[in-house]
């Protein structure tokens, strides 16, 4: 670390980097929480570098890639005058498809511009599935055909956009325009990782954008990625990430959850009707008659995944919210084993237009003599790679054993999911036995590390700590004497204590909401009682509500769970952050409620306890992110003072002072807004 510009010194920092390079060095493993202002990210960065291997660096938010790839490793380089490449790798659905974007240049096919809400990119249903443009409510009632036409013009326009920064652009990669492309119209010309047939087999694949940047990565030292590709290279078997020796996982707290996701299955309605209109347009191009009202094989291929997906909406509608057995069972069990036969019905007329159009000729498509030639039977290949891949999905949630669980969510977007119960045979097998592997958080659970599959004998776990002097900066507040949550005066009592201390703050205020019910009443309420703007999620994109909390004087932001995490606002901006209640699992949510019962009688231990204490901890972490900064945490759950778990709550916080005297919380924030603006003490009117 000494090769680096000169600084302060923090111990942690030097801790946690000898920690890791003698990791490295030993093939073991490192599990290390750090916190805020550590300087983790070049704690494991140097050792890296200087490591001599090929290391991947797999962390939870894009502004962390980014921090990463445009500050950090730019630093470690220069620090190190060690010539070292590195390389930001993504999902193969935030790079423009070149094929898609010719095809639609050469077809003109106005369908493939109206992609569904609630599916992943590339895939393009019949215009009638979704009304392109419109807010979640209004897709409720469809709107017409007037609207409609406005929408796919407007979806046409920013696909003409796209077209011409494909001209121009290097690395065709999404987060480098200027201008936020809308679900459907990224989707028209991009593709997920499932339909893609690959380099060899597409007439573009010598110029895509995605096996480039997969290129770039192959070639570079560091390789940072985000958790859900980890997730993706491990449900392949390695076929996703480069070749690498070693492995960094930061934001290793959100690596369960997101292993769990990504190793799961995710089909809903939409879903199968954007296949079925995908397959619909590719067999249109390959000259198959499949257009609704004929009654041709293709067409009523395609026409019963669609019925089946109306059904199957309102089969998920009556099993909301509920987790289902094994062999699933019932009328559901039986419908999703037709769809699968369905499926697999539209995959042979799929791949007979393929072959009719050139799809089978070699390893290069595009040499077909169907209408549509090379493109016809492109678009059958990827619509058959999407079709074939649900199919599997739906097969594997129907054999699902005891060691996942397949529940169903409802709402605007009804799905059927399932996740593996426990990710750490996978770890064990493909990562910790590997490779030395890096664990770091500033919230990183303890136990963690084993947990995940890390072998005892070969894993050191430490916490070396924060350089921040948390007991003079802050001060978490307990509400102690609110009402329990059931009686119905507590919620204004809530509303009441939020005023008293943003009143006393000056405003400079980020709320964190356990439900979005809660951030909406809260906000209903308080935005004609405070004097200042109350900014509340949802109104804005999240980064713009981030702008505003920190260059407005004395804002408000109102938000919940995706702002608990990953929000990094320093300095007088803000100096309140409220936590409306201890975040606990829902005790409903299926995937919990399973984990819970395999941990049998010590499922709230295991389960529950350490889940909110981490989120806790992340909430509470949003308010000291310098050295000089200072304010306070206030909890509104009086169990945090109260139930014998507590103490192993505030355990997990920033050591800061604790009071239940909110008077005392009230002349802290006081003089903190005193001598940030040189005003005196805001009072309640």
């Amino acid at each position: 670390m000494s090769t680096l510009p000169a600084g302060e010194v923090r111990a942690g920092q030097l801790e946690m980097a000898e920690a890791v390079a003698k990791a490295f060095a030993s093939g073991g493993h490192v599990a290390v929480a750090a916190g805020t202002g550590t300087g983790k990210s070049l704690a494991y960065l140097v050792p890296a570098v200087s490591s001599h291997k090929r290391v991947v660096v797999a962390t939870a938010t894009k502004a962390l890639q980014d921090q990463l790839a445009n500050k950090d490793l730019p630093l470690v380089v220069r620090g190190l005058a060690h010539p070292v490449k590195w390389a930001v790798l993504k999902g193969r659905s935030n790079y423009l498809c070149r094929q898609r974007l010719e095809e639609l240049e050469r077809l003109g096919e106005q369908q493939q511009l109206d992609a569904p809400f609630d599916v992943g990119p590339g895939m393009a249903p019949d215009v009638e599935t979704f009304d392109a443009g419109a807010t979640e409510a209004e897709h409720v009632a469809r709107p017409s055909g007037s609207a409609r036409a406005i929408a796919t013009r407007r979806i046409g326009e920013e696909v003409r956009l796209l077209a011409i920064w494909a001209a121009s652009t290097d690395s065709g990669d999404r987060a480098e325009l200027e201008f936020e492309p809308s679900v459907p119209a990224w989707s028209s010309v991009s593709v997920s990782a499932d339909e893609c047939p690959g380099a060899r087999r597409c007439p573009s694949g010598g110029e895509c954008f995605a096996e480039a940047a997969r290129a770039r990565a192959a070639a570079a030292d560091i390789v940072v990625v985000n958790l859900h590709l980890l997730g993706a290279d491990l449900r392949c078997g390695g076929e996703v990430l480069p070749e690498h020796d070693a492995l960094v996982i930061d934001e290793a707290h959100e690596l369960e959850d997101v292993l769990a996701a990504s190793l799961g299955v995710d089909v809903s309605p939409g879903r199968l009707r954007a296949l079925a209109s995908a397959a619909r347009g590719a067999l249109v191009a390959a000259g198959r008659r499949a257009q609704r009202g004929e009654d041709t094989a293709p067409a009523r291929a395609v026409e019963a995944v669609l019925a089946a997906a109306a059904r199957f909406e309102d089969l998920l509608g009556e099993a909301e919210d509920r987790r289902l057995p094994p062999g699933l069972g019932g009328e559901i069990g039986d419908h999703v084993s037709l769809m699968v036969d369905r499926l697999e019905r539209l995959g042979a007329e799929l791949r007979r237009a393929s072959d009719a159009s050139g799809g089978s000729r070699g390893e290069v498509a595009g040499q077909g003599t169907g209408p549509g030639g090379g493109d016809a039977a492109q678009r059958c290949l990827r619509a058959l790679l999407g079709v074939d891949r649900c199919r599997e999905e739906l097969a594997s949630c129907v054999s699902a054993g005891s060691d996942e669980v397949v529940w169903v969510t409802g709402g605007i977007r009804p799905a059927m999911h399932s996740a593996p119960l426990d990710v750490s045979e996978t770890m064990s097998a493909q990562v910790f036995s590997a490779m030395p592997v890096v664990l770091t958080s500033a919230t990183l659970p303890r136990g963690l590390a084993a947990r995940m599959g890390a072998p005892s004998d070969s894993t050191v776990e430490i916490d070396v700590g924060s350089p921040f002097s948390y007991k003079a900066q802050g001060l978490l507040y307990c509400a102690a004497q609110l009402p329990d949550r059931r009686r119905p005066e507590s919620e204004a009592a809530i509303h009441d204590e939020i005023e008293a201390l943003v009143l006393a703050a000056g405003g400079r205020t980020l709320a964190l909401f356990t439900s979005r019910r809660a951030m909406i009443a809260a906000a209903a309420v308080l935005a004609d009682r405070l004097p200042w703007p109350v900014l509340v999620q949802g109104q804005l994109p999240k980064a713009v509500l981030l702008e505003a909390l920190s260059s407005q004087s004395a804002a408000c932001l109102f938000a919940t769970m995706s702002f608990w995490q990953g929000v990094d606002v320093p300095g007088p901006a803000l100096t309140l952050v409220v936590i409306d209640r201890i975040p606990f699992p829902r005790p409903d949510d299926p995937l919990m409620a399973a984990r819970r019962e395999a941990a049998g009688r010590a499922g709230f231990q295991k389960v529950d306890l350490p889940r909110a204490a981490t989120l806790l901890a992340q909430g509470a972490g949003r308010l000291i992110r310098t050295a000089t900064d200072r304010g306070v945490v206030a909890v509104l759950d009086p169990r945090l003072a109260s139930a014998s778990y507590g103490p192993t709550l505030v355990r997990a916080m920033p050591p800061m002072r604790r009071t239940r005297d909110r008077s005392e919380a009230e002349a802290f924030l006081r003089g903190i807004h005193a001598e940030a603006t040189g005003v005196g003490p805001t009072f309640r009117s």
